[in-house]
């Protein structure tokens, strides 16, 4: 630009189209210091700088695709200039006059370009109402996501019907952007969970709602079921804070499943004893009328009538809510002020005895401490050096309610005794007496103090819930010192005892008769009870395991069996240390182990007591059982999962990354994962209340919960570390994302082009469509399938009469007509990868990008040459 045209532009004012086409030069060439330099002369010559943005974005449609576009630039460098020149700012009719331009254009706009612009043309100032007329009528042409953004954007939200806004952004399954839209408004967040509360009433039809949206573009209505919905109000109740009282119907169904499964863990597996199920069912029902007529109706499938009409009795149930029968069965009984527990058994009998391991201490040396003074026989007698001690902890299980579980019983074994620190009356004692730092001193100088020889089992698991139970004590793990986690020698165990089958190992355990007789459904013995069980001879009971721990007083059998799962590890250590070569295990047992490994900080999340094994065959454990050492490394290509129904934006990250993942359908029963997994050695990946069914059914540590409040993303890493699967950039996209089929066809761009040709006219019979024929390469056939870096080409059928598109000779169809216009003539395209499973048609393009920064993390540096594809 010459000086005499700047004066000139400066009289006149420049053309903004001109203007535009000079800066698209230096933008093609990349030249970006004279392209800034020009834009602000540029500016300076407009005569309406404002009006010359809106004539460029109006006049290019360059700046309407995703990143960074010429449009972008010149509005941040305009905005830039405007703080340097606010004379340059607009006012009054002339501005109203450029707000309702820029309305017009903000509906186009990447999200990238809106701030700028609304920043430019003060539409934050602008009147309220005209912004809320223009969203509506972009909300009523159709364009749900665009209005919401724009919302958002002009912060419109405390004037808008939310559930107007937001329930055809839910059947799109932007579920996304309806948090968003909620994120600062505490007022709407509430509201937004009533109404999906609501709509997760049981006798609520769903499709009143999403009748009325029978023309929406991109509508999933797979993703708009009761299920997913309470996934989502139990994620937003995390999320936002909100009290879950305002969700009962959400609630209640969740109480509901735990009664069921209730049911299910005493009447069908028999691995509950009758008071702790008591206990948990009458904990669950509460008050509820609700959920105590389901618990009538439970009692009546699997107990006789004369247990349904206790229980009715229990909760005060009226007769005109009771079955006729149960009625007739309460007016048998008399009325009593309390009903003493049914079918009380002795836990600790005889049989028992021969059975599982038994404390070799007294019952007087057991102490339950409740108070701080009691607590000081324990801390002087503890703190010693060279001292070996058992650390155990229980909770009440949280049966996948929100929240992490609160330390209950700590329980402290030293070779002669065993303490039980009542920790809700401990804390209860130091908020009083306003002493909150002695307990926690003393539970630091424990695990820190070097001398002292702490064994735990998923010792990391515990310390994460301790913490959460008593904010003083976070960061013990990373202070810890001279611990013995034997969740690692157990690891080593079962590495050394892998048999044939995938997860499972040789040890001898005792027979399924002798094990499981009369207890239902057999269950084989897993974690630390199987430890017991291959170094003491027996294994532990567990039946007192799924105790309410937080009730008070505790009973007898809780007592003996928390004392027993601490005291257990004393015994396992010290004959594990007395001859570590007969079970496998080098002679410098003791020395691996003590003092070298302290407790590695816990992920960003922790699961509740839960159980996995890597497809290496190595024990991975969740917060519970939180192992020492992360198991050996594997490729995607060597994990395989199957996802439960609820997970299954889980599977599709992950079958992006490689991972051989099959789905359950929106309608198939939890139980069919484990089927699968046992048929093809694949571990379950599941959440929730399904979890506990789950990994009872398939080999220990087969079945893996994630966390149901992580979005899918966050899901796919804790998956990816936790099993420690190196994800290279060659194994993204390695696996089609619709089929999960593995084989792709390599096809030119060339031969593509002629394929699509090919597939809009009906074929002839004489079998030319092929494009290698077999005279030319008679060794190879025609629907040979190779990997997605093969050479192998596709063929023509000549059989078919109606083709949708080039078939494979195995008769899977090429969907070529799927492409979109314009992908062919793309220079940088040279050829197309075709899945031989679904016909799928795959080409270079920028979702590899995206896919490769969300993954950064866990990705591993490989020389292969990555290959890119994008769904057509």
């Amino acid at each position: 630009m010459n000086q005499d045209s700047d004066s000139s532009d400066q009289t006149t004012g420049q053309d903004p189209l001109l203007l535009l086409k000079a800066l698209q030069l230096l933008w093609t060439k990349k030249e970006m210091e004279k392209l800034k330099e020009e834009i602000r002369r540029g500016f300076e010559g407009l005569q309406d700088p404002l009006a010359g943005l809106l004539d460029m974005l109006e006049g290019s449609g360059d700046w309407k695709g995703k990143g960074h576009s010429l449009g972008y630039y010149i509005a941040t460098e305009l905005q830039l200039w405007i703080k340097e020149h606010p004379a340059a700012q607009q006012s009054g009719i002339k501005l109203k006059k450029l707000q309702a331009r820029v309305l017009g254009i903000l509906a186009q706009c990447p999200a990238n370009l809106l701030d700028p612009l609304i920043s430019i043309y003060q539409l934050h100032a602008a009147d309220r109402n005209y912004l809320l007329g223009h969203v509506s009528h972009l909300y009523h042409k159709g364009d749900y996501k665009e209005a919401a953004i724009l919302s958002i954007k002009l912060k419109l939200q405390p004037d808008q019907d939310v559930e107007k806004m937001c329930t055809p952004l839910l059947l799109q399954d932007k579920v996304n952007l309806v948090e968003d839209y909620v994120e600062e408004y505490p007022e709407l967040q509430s509201e937004l969970l009533h109404i999906l509360d609501t709509w997760c009433e049981p006798h609520f039809n769903i499709k009143d709602i999403t009748r009325q949206y029978q023309g929406l573009s991109r509508y999933k209505p797979e993703k708009f079921n009761r299920k997913t919905l309470s996934k989502l109000v139990f994620r937003l109740l995390e999320r936002f804070n909100v009290d879950p009282a305002l969700c009962p119907n959400v609630i209640n169904q969740r109480h509901l499943r735990t009664l069921k499964y209730l049911f299910y863990k005493r009447f069908v597996e028999k691995t509950m004893t009758q008071e702790n199920w008591a206990d948990h069912v009458q904990s669950t029902v509460g008050e509820n009328r609700w959920l105590q007529g389901h618990l009538i109706q439970l009692l009546t499938s699997y107990c006789d009538l004369s247990t349904a009409a206790r229980w009715a009795q229990r909760c005060n149930l009226p007769k005109e809510m009771l079955p006729c029968r149960v009625a007739d069965e309460l007016q048998k009984l008399q009325i009593q002020e309390r009903v003493e527990e049914a079918t009380k058994a002795d836990s600790y009998d005889e049989s028992k005895k021969k059975d599982y391991y038994q404390l070799p201490i007294p019952r007087a040396n057991i102490h339950f401490l409740q108070t701080w003074e009691e607590t000081l026989q324990c801390w002087e007698k503890v703190l010693q050096p060279a001292q070996v001690v058992g650390i155990d902890m229980e909770w009440r299980p949280s049966f996948g309610m929100v929240g992490k579980p609160r330390v209950s019983l700590l329980q402290i074994a030293l070779k002669d005794e065993v303490f039980l620190l009542d920790l809700p009356r401990l804390l209860q004692q130091a908020e009083v007496d306003g002493e909150k730092e002695k307990l926690p001193q003393f539970i630091q100088m424990l695990y820190s103090d070097a001398s002292i020889t702490k064994l735990g089992y998923g010792m990391s698991g515990d310390l994460s819930n301790l913490a959460a139970t008593w904010s003083a004590l976070k960061g013990t793990d990373k202070k810890a010192q001279g611990v013995v986690d034997l969740l690692t020698v157990d690891k080593r165990l079962q590495k050394r005892s892998i048999d044939r089958q995938k997860g499972g190992r040789e040890v001898d355990v005792l027979s399924l008769e002798q094990s499981n007789e009369g207890r239902g459904v057999k269950q084989p013995e897993k974690g630390l009870s199987l430890l017991v069980q291959y170094v003491l001879g027996k294994p532990l009971d567990k039946t007192e395991q799924l105790s309410n721990w937080e009730k008070r007083p505790l009973r007898e059998e809780q007592i003996l069996y928390a004392a027993a799962d601490a005291y257990c590890l004393l015994e396992i250590y010290e004959k594990l240390c007395k001859d570590p070569e007969s079970f496998g295990l080098s002679s410098d047992l003791t020395e691996s182990l003590v003092g070298k490994e302290s407790i590695k900080p816990k992920a960003k999340k922790q699961l509740n007591k839960q159980e996995a094994l890597s497809p290496s065959g190595q024990q991975c454990q969740g917060s519970r059982t939180e192992t020492l050492r992360r198991p050996a490394p594997i490729s995607p290509k060597e994990f395989s999962v199957v996802c439960d129904n609820m997970l299954q934006g889980l599977g599709r990250y992950l079958r992006c990354l490689g991972v051989d993942v099959r789905m359950l359908e929106n309608g198939d029963d939890h139980r069919k994962a484990a089927e699968i997994a046992r048929q093809e050695g694949r571990v379950i990946l599941t959440s929730g209340l399904p979890y506990q069914t789950l990994q009872s059914q398939v080999a220990e540590g087969r079945c893996f919960s994630v966390n149901s409040s992580e979005k899918a993303k966050e899901q796919a890493l804790q998956v990816l570390k936790h099993f420690n699967v190196q994800v290279s950039l060659s194994d993204i996209f390695s696996r089609c994302q619709v089929c999960n089929c593995d084989k792709y066809l390599k096809v030119s761009r060339e031969r593509m082009r002629q394929l699509l040709e090919d597939s809009r006219q009906a074929p002839g019979a004489s079998g030319t469509g092929c494009l290698v024929s077999c005279e030319e390469k008679p060794h190879r056939s025609c629907d040979a399938a190779v990997s997605s870096h093969g050479t192998a080409q596709p063929c023509c059928s000549a059989h078919a009469e109606r083709l949708e598109g080039p078939v494979l000779a195995g008769g899977t169809v090429l969907q070529v007509a799927a492409i979109p216009p314009g992908v062919l003539d793309k220079a940088k395209l040279t050829h197309f990868y075709c899945c031989t499973g679904c016909g799928k048609v795959f080409w270079e393009g920028s979702h590899f990008g995206r896919v490769v920064s969300q993954f950064r993390d866990v990705l591993v540096t490989s020389r292969d040459k990555q290959t890119i594809y994008e769904l057509s």
